[in-house]
């Protein structure tokens, strides 16, 4: 059995405390597209709970998206990125819009689109800027939190939709 060595390694061509949280991300990501890598259809558009992991891989774009160009970026989001969003995140009854039809392509192009736009911006961001507040109009924010949020916010989808699955495949 070959040993592990479970370590926290900074991505290259970023300032090195950022480096590590966006390995960190990366992580997450990594282990969350293993875990989906060949779903069918059928088990991306499956309603569970309210929601189906279609959804949920939407919605983690989007979250992802909208905290870097809103709250990163102060409201300027790039025109190929928004065309990525054609729905809603979520409905008036505040549960997640269905994400129904798109393919697993689709919806990994939009994850890795987002993800391509997120690393563009903080790779050349500084430490200075990296911990600078964002002034919002009910919250300050920095770059640095938005990082630890992406990766709790993904953590726990990601920990719903490995949950989807297992009861997804129980049925099949």
């Amino acid at each position: 059995m070959e040993r592990k060595n479970l370590v926290v390694v900074p991505v290259s061509d970023f300032e090195t405390e950022i480096g590590r949280w966006i390995g960190c991300l990366e992580d997450v990501r990594r282990t969350l597209l293993e875990k989906i890598s060949g779903i069918s259809q059928q088990q991306l558009d499956a309603k569970l709970n309210d929601h189906s992991i279609g959804s949920l891989l939407y919605h983690i774009a989007l979250i992802e998206a909208d905290w870097l160009y809103e709250e990163v970026l102060g409201g300027k989001w790039d025109t190929k990125i928004r065309s990525l969003f054609s729905h809603e995140d979520r409905n008036e009854d505040d549960t997640l819009s269905h994400i129904e039809g798109q393919t697993l392509d689709e919806h990994l192009y939009r994850l890795q689109c987002v993800r391509d736009e997120l690393l563009f911006h903080f790779r050349s961001m500084d430490i200075e800027d990296w911990r600078t507040s964002r002034s919002l109009p009910h919250y300050d924010v920095t770059p640095e939190w938005v990082i630890y949020h992406l990766l709790e916010h993904e953590s726990h989808h990601r920990g719903q939709i490995f949950q989807m699955l297992a009861i997804l495949k129980r049925q099949s």
